[in-house]
């Protein structure tokens, strides 16, 4: 379906938000979790590529169509004192697997934290995804097994920002 000849890996441009939100929703489809997308794309476009930029992307075209993405910001170590990437999502359309794409996309990712001269580059994988895992490992990414990701959103989120108000 595609070769590395006409594999496109570029940064996402401004009028590359809906393709890019398209496969957000590929990717939650995937991970059974469309029910979890409750943003839009004027937000991505806004996020990406607004007077602050909170995230940065990378899509992976194959002849003309894009196949893939990755999306990533800056976070920071305190132990190595360097900045680093938190890759947030790595996708590539099921029909387009196996092909390279998705090392094509984690190299650059890779490169950029290089050229950034970032301490490291680190992302999540749900623990049902061994086909994942096993492609993060074959990369060279070690799993660790003694972190956990802690969250809060929505309501949880707005009670924890409001927690000192009123226990001061």
């Amino acid at each position: 379906m595609t070769s590395r000849s006409n594999l496109i890996v570029r940064f996402a441009e401004p009028t590359d938000y809906s393709v890019l939100f398209k496969l957000i929703q590929g990717l939650a489809e995937y991970e059974k979790l469309s029910h979890a997308v409750t943003g839009n794309a004027l937000e991505l476009k806004e996020h990406l590529f607004g007077s602050h930029r909170y995230v940065e992307a990378i899509l992976a075209e194959s002849a003309g169509k894009a196949v893939g993405f990755a999306l990533f910001f800056h976070n920071y170590s305190t132990f190595l004192t360097k900045p680093g990437i938190y890759l947030e999502d790595l996708f590539v359309l099921p029909e387009y697997r196996r092909k390279g794409i998705g090392k094509a996309l984690l190299t650059k990712v890779a490169q950029i934290a290089v050229e950034r001269d970032c301490g490291r580059l680190e992302w999540s994988v749900l623990d049902w995804n061994e086909s994942a895992q096993e492609f993060y490992r074959s990369m060279g990414a070690s799993i660790l097994d003694d972190w956990r990701i802690c969250r809060v959103t929505e309501d949880a989120l707005t009670q924890l920002g409001s927690f000192e108000r009123i226990h001061n």
